[in-house]
């Protein structure tokens, strides 16, 4: 415990002490006067210049307070809405202003704003100029030419210089409009011009300069300069409050020792901003709560880092608290749970960072929510593999594998075990092997029940009959049509004709063929009074069928030999029907077995834990099946389960409160993080996947990203774990190659789509029809392609992928990043639709590559033959023929 306990404390101090080397410092001239003007809007909190109430004079004084010690005058867009009491209010406290008149199409609202902006120019004499419109022919408003005429009319009543704010190109472009105004108010802003903030202010002297140069004695004046502390990049432009604070102390010192006359945009932040893109809310030397985000003197500084860093240890440090409760941790394990605990502990510090430092309309703060909740469950199912991955690379070695003593004792103890095998419909000659392979186990204290049921084709029952009447008496053969209940109904029957003194029941699939030590080896557990089950894994005869079947049975063993090896040292295995021994009095204590679900063995096997007895596995192969015929049968089976799986947590969850006695903390820890990583991973996987297939057009069409850090990154981050975690442990704990390995995981990948429908249906629906897996080549391929749905889902993701790729003009980081995980997300609908897709073709026969390995061996030998010879035959004459001087070498006699 102590050095668990010093670990996690080393880990938050070396977190602690990344974040303080990590923090990011700006540098730049200092800046102690006053600034020559900033842009101002008298709009706070959720106010709007179009709509909703207006600005009272209360709080444009209180803002003017804020902003008078910063600046000698004051830019205005508008003079109607509340903007016209601007001036007066400035006015107390010695501000100058420039009053804007907002020009559009409306042109009743163009008169209100021209003779309101007259007014105030005539009236007030703290007002020193009028501009005519702002970027209105940027937004084709109106034409240069009416806007000229409009501007000279306004200039015969204005009692002060008249001018139009433009951006610096539309003065390069029309001398005719600089010819028209008293002075040039351009807009030079180098964010939209996509420069980095370290050029900004070079390239603003730049386009000054030839601005001087196209009109040489007009007095030009940059009527907004500004940088964005937040939101998206614009191709190398990169908005913070750091670039933010060094471009804008550059820029004024500059165009202090230049004599620039300039406008800052803006004051104060104007969350209304949404239509200016990502960054439009966050131009202001103020937040919307009227605090400065940077210090004009001093060391340019994030002021919020601290707080951020400060959040990130403490969520780090509690979220590692759960290490210390865990038993026998080695200090590498403890380090790398901890690790990624203050990596998570990051995510969140984010997250609050993000959401206090951004303005959300209601539209927008519940899709980040919305996306926040659905992200929880993956970052928790990440920390679970990483901590699986921890514990098998750097904890303790398996203890309670059963196999080999001490766990199993001596075999003396040998009670009656009774050998039930339910069958629906099955070929015989498939279950004639099954029954040859009991009748040759090495236990002698047996019966075996052969229930046949719903089965009404002679042909595929009387074999079966005559069968177990040639092995012998302790083979039952009992036939039953209408049995109701599945596989549970036909198991029950199995047990009503079981003998009364079998105190042990074996559960086989029709397939399975046992090793002729199964009982031998595994029975004596119960010798141990508290043993309710022993497990052993299922595994396959049939894997060299075909690359797809080598694939699943892959698949299927990374169940067997990872999870249910590190559920068993905490007495937590999931009981899956074949190949499994239960103890009858447990069996009968429990319920038996259950139809209300159609996971019936998985039920029985927590039922069995509820009530508080034993389970032993062990990770020796003693029986092999046959794997699902097609891709289709393997779908249908996983769905089965994944719908079972939902039930279970219907009628289980009460038995995982904390409260509730019969599973210990472990147990439920491990069923319920169990629950979550198989069916929620896959399901909202796939609900991820579908809500960022719809949020593609909003992306790609209404200038809305994604917030990388809190909810891209962590998408990529759990997917990076999960492939981690499937290599790392699949080289740890399964013996297969490279090939089988990714095998594995295109298995793995192909079934998300069926686990999430399965539980999206589970959701609705109490219950379906037990649909049993076709196996031993009975099934029949149906006309429909068996992953049609997961080939449209995997095409939108990828034609949503090249849109994001295309449209995105402004090369924002964002939408890159967006555009590469809706790639990740389309790889399990793409590996579903390649498994189907070669199905039924060449490329899924060892025939094919095998051919094809032995044309390029016998291709390469022939070439080989080929050219020994000629090597042969250069080697003698360079041996044979005597070394020439070189020219400039004297030969010695």
């Amino acid at each position: 415990m102590r050095t668990v306990a010093a670990v996690l404390a080393l880990v938050a101090c070396v977190n602690a002490g990344m974040w303080a080397l990590l923090r990011p410092e700006g540098t730049a001239p200092g800046f102690t006067g006053q600034l020559e003007s900033v842009s101002y809007s008298p709009f706070a909190d959720s106010q709007h210049p179009d709509y909703g109430p207006r600005p009272t004079p209360e709080q444009i004084r209180s803002d003017l307070k804020t902003i008078a010690p910063y600046t000698r005058a004051i830019r205005t867009y508008s003079a109607t809405g509340g903007a016209e009491l601007v001036p007066p209010i400035a006015a107390e406290f010695g501000l100058k202003v420039t009053v804007g008149a907002w020009i559009d199409k409306d042109q009743a609202r163009n008169e209100r704003e021209i003779r309101s902006a007259l007014f105030l120019a005539r009236h007030y004499s703290n007002v020193d100029a009028i501009m005519v419109g702002n970027e209105t022919t940027l937004r084709a408003e109106m034409s240069v030419d009416d806007l000229i005429k409009l501007i000279q009319r306004v200039k015969r009543s204005s009692p002060v210089p008249v001018s139009t704010g433009e951006i610096w190109t539309v003065w390069i472009d029309h001398p005719e409009l600089a010819s028209a105004v008293d002075f040039i108010a351009a807009h030079i802003l180098p964010y939209w011009e996509g420069f980095d903030a370290s050029h900004a202010v070079d390239h603003t002297i730049e386009f000054y300069g030839k601005l001087r140069a196209m009109h040489p004695g007009k007095r030009i004046v940059i009527a907004e300069f500004g940088w964005p502390s937040a939101g998206y990049n614009y191709h190398a432009a990169n908005p913070g409050r750091i670039e933010q604070a060094e471009v804008l102390r550059d820029f004024v010192t500059r165009a202090d020792a230049y004599g620039i006359d300039y406008n800052i945009v803006e004051a104060i932040d104007q969350p209304w901003k949404t239509m200016e893109g990502g960054v439009g809310p966050y131009w202001g030397l103020f937040d919307a709560s009227r605090e400065a985000k940077f210090s004009w003197t001093g060391a340019i500084t994030d002021p919020d880092y601290l707080k951020r860093a400060g959040l990130a240890v403490l969520f780090g440090l509690l979220m590692s608290l759960p290490i210390l409760a865990m038993a026998g941790v080695s200090v590498t394990q403890a380090v790398m749970l901890a690790v990624s605990a203050n990596a998570v502990g990051a995510w969140f510090a984010a997250i609050v960072a993000f959401w206090k430092g951004h303005y959300f309309v209601p539209g927008a703060a519940f899709a980040l929510g919305f996306g926040i909740i659905l992200l929880m469950p993956l970052v928790a199912i990440a920390l679970a593999r990483i901590d699986e991955i921890a514990a098998i690379a750097f904890g303790r070695p398996p203890r309670r594998l059963a196999n080999s003593p001490p766990l199993v004792p001596e075999p003396s103890f040998a009670p009656k075990v009774s050998i039930h095998i339910p069958a629906c419909c099955e070929p015989p000659d498939m279950l004639k092997a099954t029954l040859d392979s009991v009748a040759r186990l090495d236990y002698q204290n047996l019966e075996c029940v052969l229930v046949i049921n719903n089965t009404p084709d002679p042909a595929l029952w009387r074999p079966l009959e005559d069968h177990c009447r040639e092995l012998g008496e302790r083979f039952k053969f009992v036939r039953i049509e209408n049995l109701a209940g599945y596989k549970a109904g036909a198991l029950r029957l199995a047990l009503s004709h079981t003998a009364p003194d079998a105190e042990i029941i074996a559960s086989i699939d029709a397939d399975y063929v046992v090793e002729r030590d199964w009982l031998k080896d595994l029975v004596p557990l119960f010798a141990d009074p508290h043993v309710g089950f022993v497990q052993s894994p299922q595994d396959h005869r049939d894997g060299d069928r075909s690359l797809m079947h080598t694939a699943m049975n892959a698949e299927y063993a990374g169940f067997f030999d990872i999870g249910m090896v590190q559920r068993n040292e905490i007495n937590a295995i999931v009981m899956h029907g074949t190949m499994c021994l239960i103890r009858r009095a447990a069996l009968e204590s429990s319920g038996g077995w259950s139809s209300d679900t159609i996971v019936e063995d998985t039920d029985l096997g927590l039922a069995i834990l509820e009530h508080g007895w034993l389970a032993h596995y062990t990770n020796r192969r003693y029986g092999h099946g046959l794997l699902p015929d097609t891709f289709e049968s393997y779908k249908r089976q996983r769905h089965r389960w994944a719908f079972g799986g939902l039930q279970l947590v219907r009628k289980h969850w009460r038995h995982m409160l904390p409260w509730v006695d019969g599973l210990t903390r472990d147990q439920k820890r491990e069923y319920s993080l169990g629950w979550l990583n198989w069916m929620g991973s896959d399901a909202i996987g796939v609900v991820v996947a579908l809500l960022n297939i719809l949020w593609v057009p909003v992306v790609a069409f209404a200038n809305i990203a994604v917030p990388d850090r809190i909810l891209t990154i962590p998408i990529l981050a759990a997917f990076t774990v999960s492939v981690a975690h499937f290599m790392a442990l699949y080289r740890l704990r399964v013996r297969a190659s490279p090939g089988d390995m990714l095998g594995a995981v295109a298995a793995a990948m192909a079934v998300q789509w069926t686990v999430a429908r399965a539980v999206g249906i589970g959701v609705f629906q109490d219950r379906m029809p037990f649909l049993r897996t076709a196996k031993g080549g009975s099934a029949r391929k149906g006309p429909d392609f068996p992953a049609f749905w997961e080939a449209v889902i995997g095409a939108l993701l990828l034609i949503g992928s090249l849109t994001l790729v295309v449209t995105n003009y402004k090369q924002v980081h964002e939408i890159n990043i967006f555009a590469f995980v809706l790639v990740v997300q389309s790889l399990p609908f793409i590996a579903a639709v390649a498994l189907a897709a070669i199905e039924d073709t060449r490329f899924n026969d060892f025939a094919y590559w095998q051919g094809i390995e032995g044309r390029i061996e016998a291709a390469i030998g022939s070439k080989a033959a080929e050219l020994l010879p000629q090597s042969q035959e250069v080697i003698t004459n360079v041996i044979a023929e005597p070394a020439k001087p070189a020219d400039n070498v004297e030969v010695v006699q």
